[in-house]
């Protein structure tokens, strides 16, 4: 039996141990942070392929919804639901641009109406004229999703820092930790902005942008926001518990700011927006997460076989939802030899 190191306890480590042992593998995590990650922890979870830098991109992320559904097909109790999006950061003809490159993706969108968007959200405050309903999309709570994966592979999870990785003859065979070394037949970075230093004494070049995330999460609230919501002020999604989960950052895919700002001076303007778009709420803090999240330096994901045989490396943002296909890929590539077309233009040798 091949034993995997998988280095990393976020979504993307988690799916991929659990796709390899239902394969019959036996697998090993090991991690610095608890499982569940700090980038998954701080993900917004929104569950898309409305936003995309390239068709090969698109088609990876829209594949990865239908691997978020195939896993939640096999575990029913994963904290993923499908509630659709109501869309409206771009108006007028960059919005219908926006819908008609999507349709011709082959994506489904509803054009809505402003009585249609104030029918279906009638706590919001301020309604456009119009907005695109993307009904595929989701949300899931990623540290969350990642501890269930793990739990339901039955990989041994180990708690220590990785120093280095280790080789033989142009081979991996693990890697050594502050607790001492650990051999493998197989090593995955799941690594996020900590793979460039673990690829570099291996000649990997590995360029990453600094792209710190702040999740705020507020008090539990009635339900005001039955869907995902993408406005020009704000995106947000309610979680079971009636909070309101909204990036610090207005646009939050497409944020480019390296740096964050005063923590109050962030966290009270993200209020002020959350309670713009739905008055008459008290809408408070309750906590944030922040992590820097594993961004390439061109924006796409980094997946597939490293400089040395038997390591292999899984780097992307949206982990959220690109890891379930992401997973499911690599599992096939490592164990039967072939390559996915769909992972052609995400190769690490593009660096």
């Amino acid at each position: 039996m091949t034993h995997t190191l998988i280095i990393g306890a976020g979504i993307t480590g988690a799916a991929i141990a659990w796709n390899l042992t239902q394969r019959g593998e036996d697998v090993t995590i090991v991690s610095t942070h608890a499982e569940g990650g700090l980038a998954s922890a701080a993900s917004f979870g929104w569950l898309n392929a409305s936003f995309y830098l390239s068709q090969a991109h698109y088609h990876l992320r829209h594949e990865g919804m239908a691997a978020h559904r195939r896993l939640t097909e096999r575990l029913t109790s994963l904290p993923t639901t499908w509630q659709g999006c109501i869309w409206y950061e771009a108006a007028g003809a960059a919005q219908d641009d926006t819908a008609a490159d999507l349709i011709a993706l082959g994506y489904r969108v509803d054009r809505l109406t402003k009585a249609q968007i104030a029918d279906r959200l009638p706590a919001l405050g301020p309604v456009p004229e119009t907005a695109l309903h993307f009904p595929e999309e989701g949300q899931s709570d990623p540290a969350t999703l990642a501890r269930a994966l793990i739990q339901a592979s039955g990989a041994k999870v180990i708690r220590a820092t990785v120093q280095t990785l280790t080789h033989d003859k142009g081979r991996a065979t693990g890697a050594v930790t502050d607790l001492g070394p650990l051999t493998a037949d197989r090593v995955i970075l799941a690594t996020g902005t900590g793979t460039p230093a673990l690829l570099e004494p291996l000649g990997q070049n590995l360029p990453m942008l600094k792209r710190p995330g702040l999740m705020i999460a507020t008090n539990p609230l009635p339900p005001i926001c039955p869907v995902i919501l993408a406005a020009p002020e704000q995106e947000v999604r309610q979680d079971a518990e009636g909070r309101l989960h909204a990036p610090a950052s207005a646009g939050h895919q497409g944020d480019h700011a390296e740096t964050l700002g005063s923590f109050p001076v962030v966290v009270n303007a993200t209020l002020v927006r959350l309670r713009a778009l739905f008055p008459g709420h008290e809408i408070h803090f309750a906590h944030q997460v922040m992590a820097l999240r594993p961004v390439p330096e061109d924006g796409l994901p980094v997946v597939g076989q490293g400089p040395i045989q038997g390591l292999w490396v899984a780097v992307m943002h949206s982990g959220a939802t690109l890891a379930p296909v992401v997973a499911e890929l690599l599992a096939a590539e490592m164990t039967e030899g072939s390559e996915s077309p769909l992972l052609a233009s995400f190769r690490p040798g593009r660096f």
